[in-house]
């Protein structure tokens, strides 16, 4: 499991907390540069794992792809680095997966900071239908740049485009075009979508102990398995600007701040507003 420790650069304002980043599914570790950068600045000591079958780290050809699994692979990683008390912050599947992190380990993670994760929603409630294993693999092998910023620009950018998004674009495009571990990548890309879709957290954010933040962009469509449902299911997914406010109100100790402008990726579409409110809130409220 390969991870980044980056050390607190602002000895002023030294805070003698950790955050670790949860990286998304389409994202890895190095993804959350601009973030780890500025937190270094303001005192944090900063954990950037790339998860299992994800990026650096091993892409097992066979593993049990679990948000549980991954969760006890983070604490691990923490428990090797002798941190006992963490800021949890993840995006996307990493939020999910941040969730699922709190809920299982709630003596570690102290503050839970998700931005537009996934899992807001039981897909396969709604009525995304169930996709095997071998079409999802056949999905992600057909994955290429034009799928890939097709998908970004639609999603996490509101149907715009900066030369500057090029590059995670390319770093996701040489995870599937690079020979040998290309086959397995893809491979662990169709596991990770059956489990995000299989595995909900939706029904658990009552139980969340953390102090909470949401950072939401709220005209993020994101829904996992809405390009295989029919119309009337596709219709009803990914709506942000009310699962962010939905979730808010489950959650037991939990602050909503939505980017009605914004998509799946605030912190790189907008990245000054995006850490001004993670920043200001970490000042806040997040240290009570």
């Amino acid at each position: 499991m390969a991870y980044m420790d980056v050390s607190s650069t602002n000895t002023s304002h030294a805070s003698n907390k950790t955050i670790i980043l949860l990286h998304g599914k389409n994202f890895c570790g190095a993804t959350w540069e601009d973030t780890a950068r500025r937190l270094s600045q303001h005192g944090y000591r900063i954990v950037i794992p790339d998860q299992i079958g994800f990026c650096k780290s091993s892409k097992p050809p066979a593993y049990q792809f679990s948000l549980q699994q991954l969760a006890d692979n983070t604490r691990s990683l923490l428990q090797s680095l002798g941190i006992q008390s963490t800021y949890v912050l993840g995006h996307s599947m990493g939020g999910m997966l941040a969730t699922r992190f709190a809920l299982m380990y709630p003596e570690l993670a102290s503050h839970l900071i998700v931005t537009n994760p996934l899992g807001l929603e039981d897909w396969k409630a709604l009525g995304v239908p169930w996709r095997t294993l071998d079409a999802l693999y056949k999905d992600e092998m057909a994955t290429n740049y034009t799928s890939i910023r097709k998908y970004q620009q639609a999603t996490y950018y509101v149907n715009t485009w900066k030369p500057e998004y090029d590059v995670w674009v390319n770093m996701l495009v040489s995870l599937y075009q690079t020979a040998p571990e290309n086959t397995t990548f893809e491979y662990n890309m169709a596991q990770t979508t059956d489990m995000v879709l299989t595995q909900p957290v939706a029904y658990e954010f009552g139980l969340i102990q953390s102090k909470t933040l949401l950072l939401i962009g709220t005209k993020d469509n994101t829904a996992i398995g809405k390009a295989w449902s029919p119309p009337d299911v596709q219709a009803k997914l990914g709506k942000y600007n009310v699962l962010g406010k939905e979730t808010a109100v489950k959650i037991p100790n939990a602050d909503l701040i939505e980017f009605e402008d914004l998509g799946h990726s605030p912190q790189v579409q907008d990245s000054e507003r995006y850490h001004q409110a993670l920043l200001g809130w970490l000042d806040g409220s997040g240290h009570m």
